[in-house]
């Protein structure tokens, strides 16, 4: 099933063309990575998914519905994770219930029914100053989930952290979404996050965005960080860059897939 499409989507910032003709399909319970270089649409992207934006061509569906607004929809962790430091952990998780006109106090008491799914029960009614980066970015996401949506969009969350705290946030995203069961995309400039979270990578090479490169991840779950010493785990880790040292070099071809092609890579966002 379809939680997400994008079909012939075009979009622009004035005179600078974003997407052109693009096509994408999400779907339902889908884990999915998207890779490409700085300035290149990837939050323009997310902002349209969510219906921040609009497009100015084509059609974007959530779960088959074109035509009924997306915003409030879906779950949106920006790079930033905009806690308030004048709210508690727990006020601060409780926001999008409220925003949904869920009385304060079964707001809060709902957060801290989730607080120990997030590792965060002992700190409900502590100040944002008081946390660590990884326990901010559990916040952050505790409250795009209790958004209600099905599909979570995760712009970067882990960027901001060090190497240690941010292959322990890996590890407990990945057992989070197995439990939870939502569809995940997940924007990284992080080659190895890329792989070791999604089913699938997806790498933009240029603007304007037409087919996104797919390359698939067959690794079964659960998975852990030891996953990246695999050879097989290289090989995919390698494909990325090539494609993205491609589009520096100007050697890509039709979509962004040069002619010597690795096993299982494919043009389209589609599988």
């Amino acid at each position: 099933m379809s939680k997400l499409v994008f079909s012939q989507v075009d979009f622009s910032y004035g005179e600078q063309r974003i997407l052109q003709d693009f096509h994408l399909t999400i779907r339902q319970g889908e884990f999915v990575s998207i890779i490409g270089p700085s300035g290149v649409g990837k939050s323009t992207l997310f902002q349209l998914a969510s219906g921040l934006l609009e497009p100015t061509g084509g059609t974007i569906s959530l779960d088959g519905d074109a035509v009924k607004p997306r915003l409030g929809r879906v779950g949106y962790m920006p790079q930033k994770d905009l806690l308030m430091p004048w709210r508690t952990v727990a006020e601060n998780a409780a926001l999008p219930l409220e925003i949904q006109g869920v009385p304060k106090k079964a707001a809060l008491a709902r957060v801290r029914e989730e607080l120990p799914r997030f590792g965060l029960a002992a700190y409900a009614d502590a100040t944002i100053d008081k946390l660590s980066g990884g326990m901010r970015q559990r916040v952050s996401l505790l409250r795009a989930i209790l958004t209600g949506a099905d599909l979570l969009l995760l712009d970067e969350p882990f960027s901001a952290l060090d190497g240690i705290t941010r292959m322990e946030m890996q590890e407990w995203l990945l057992d989070l979404w197995q439990k939870l069961g939502k569809t995940v995309i997940l924007i990284t400039h992080d080659l190895d996050e890329a792989a070791l979270l999604a089913d699938r990578v997806l790498v933009l090479q240029r603007m304007p965005i037409q087919q996104p490169v797919e390359i698939p991840v067959p690794f079964p779950h659960p998975r852990s960080a030891a996953l990246r010493y695999e050879p097989s785990f290289t090989v995919i880790r390698e494909q990325m860059w090539k494609l993205l040292k491609e589009r520096e070099q100007g050697t890509a071809v039709l979509y962004g897939v040069s002619d010597q092609q690795p096993a299982g890579w494919k043009a389209g966002g589609t599988a």
